[in-house]
């Protein structure tokens, strides 16, 4: 119909190209703008702005990388008004290509800076790291609302540093009276497992029984992770019992919180369970809990079968990850020479977590000709950021009586700039609800 149109003006223009953007026939979309352009027609700031959202689409289309730098360029070159619809779009455009320093830019010249532009602005300072820079948006931020908060607590959240000023915006934005929504209980719930804090989560989690949100998938799987890391594997079961309905990511959850907490045959049990009674195919972290699980329980055998099964029953590419877990329950089972030769074997480059797996095994066995070749082979890929390999090796030589060896690894550590890590602990923090 649109080609067949005599005068095509430029709504109907806007109007295709928006349709294209939906269906995520980007390339077809820009095809239309320089349509548009040939024809004479001069793209107005509605245009710009569908232009700028595929530029954020996901799509895998090529040059989608620079179209938001190339269409800032020509709104400047334009008459067109830069209004607040256009420059949220440039924000955003910027802040998800991970260039800040433009949005930012954008951001300080708007006349009237509205809340969406400040989430934004946020979100992206965030996820840099750059959370001073976070914080004095969101204080200049007037017109606050669940979001912005969002922004904040799930920044926050997201490092075991920052973690406690999550759980202290949790709480101011109460005290304004917003209600939280899944993304804030989710994000409080992963500061919890960030601190390691059940007492909070506990909480956290009234808190949420409290409210429609308690049936959600997303936040009981949430809830799992958070009592498995902080070792209440009992609170994790009762929850995901009561989960009327579960997932893959649920199940993922309790596998993992069972395997890391030191229960590998319950772990096992739960994921054939899974498959067997429920016909809940697994992903690839369910497929590298029970991996894990494995290693842990000493069985090979069963690692075998699962590892084999990813490819040829789930279709899951092994990931450099599930190399590494094989590679440790090889190692753990003492099977050091098949480790070996599964590392010869990978079909992609061993990366220094397979390395640093087997230079553990070889620690704990106590063979020092391969302690020596894996840590040789961590130390190309990365020569000074990764001192427990140093660490490992060192008490490798000293257990074997290799003190020569010990001195001569230590004057190169010291050369290096390389020194063991200082351990860290944290306190639980008070009732803070």
């Amino acid at each position: 119909m649109f080609d067949d149109l005599r005068d095509r003006t430029l709504s109907a223009y806007n109007y295709m190209i928006s349709g294209y953007i939906k269906q995520c026939q980007v390339e077809e979309s820009l095809g239309l703008v320089r349509r548009l352009l040939v024809s004479g027609e001069k793209p107005d700031g509605f245009t710009f702005s569908m232009i700028l959202k595929a530029s954020t689409s996901g799509c895998n289309v090529a040059l989608l990388g620079d179209l938001g730098r190339i269409v800032h360029t020509q709104i400047l070159k334009s008459d067109v008004e830069r209004d607040e619809v256009l420059c949220t779009a440039l924000i955003d455009s910027y802040v998800k290509k991970g260039r800040i320093a433009y949005a930012r830019t954008v951001f300080d010249v708007m006349s009237e800076k509205n809340v969406v532009c400040s989430t934004s602005l946020i979100s992206g300072y965030m996820n840099q790291g750059s959370f001073e820079d976070a914080e004095r948006i969101f204080n200049k931020t007037l017109d606050r609302d669940v979001v912005v908060f969002n922004a904040m607590i799930e920044g926050y959240s997201k490092t075991s540093e920052y973690a406690g000023r999550s759980l202290e915006v949790y709480i101011d934005m109460q005290r304004l009276k917003f209600r939280p929504n899944v993304s804030t209980f989710a994000s409080v719930i992963g500061a919890c497992s960030m601190l390691v804090a059940f007492e909070i989560g506990q909480q956290v989690q009234s808190q949420l029984m409290k409210t429609p949100l308690y049936a959600d998938i997303k936040l009981g799987s949430a809830l799992i992770d958070m009592y498995s890391k902080c070792g209440r594997v009992s609170d994790a079961l009762r929850v995901f019992y009561h989960m009327r309905v579960k997932n893959v990511f649920s199940w993922t959850s309790m596998i993992d919180g069972y395997g890391k907490n030191g229960f590998p045959d319950e772990a096992l049990e739960l994921f054939g369970k899974m498959q067997e009674e429920y016909g809940i195919v697994p992903n690839n972290v369910t497929c590298l809990s029970a991996l894990s699980a494995c290693a842990h329980a000493g069985l090979v055998d069963k690692g075998w079968e699962i590892f084999h099964r990813m490819e040829n029953e789930y279709l899951i590419k092994p990931g450099m990850e599930h190399h590494a877990c094989m590679v440790d329950l090889l190692g753990r089972a003492g099977r050091l020479n098949q480790a070996w030769e599964f590392v010869m074997r990978m079909p992609e480059r061993p990366n220094s977590d397979v390395w640093s797996a087997l230079l553990s095994s070889c620690r704990l066995h106590g063979n020092i000709e391969m302690a020596k070749l894996a840590a040789n082979e961590l130390f190309k890929l990365n020569a000074t950021g990764r001192p427990g390999a140093y660490v490992a090796l060192s008490n490798t030589l000293a257990d074997a009586g290799k003190w020569e060896s010990v001195t001569e690894l230590r004057e190169i550590m010291k050369e290096r700039g390389i020194s063991k890590d200082t351990g860290r602990s944290w306190v639980g923090a008070d009732n803070v609800f």
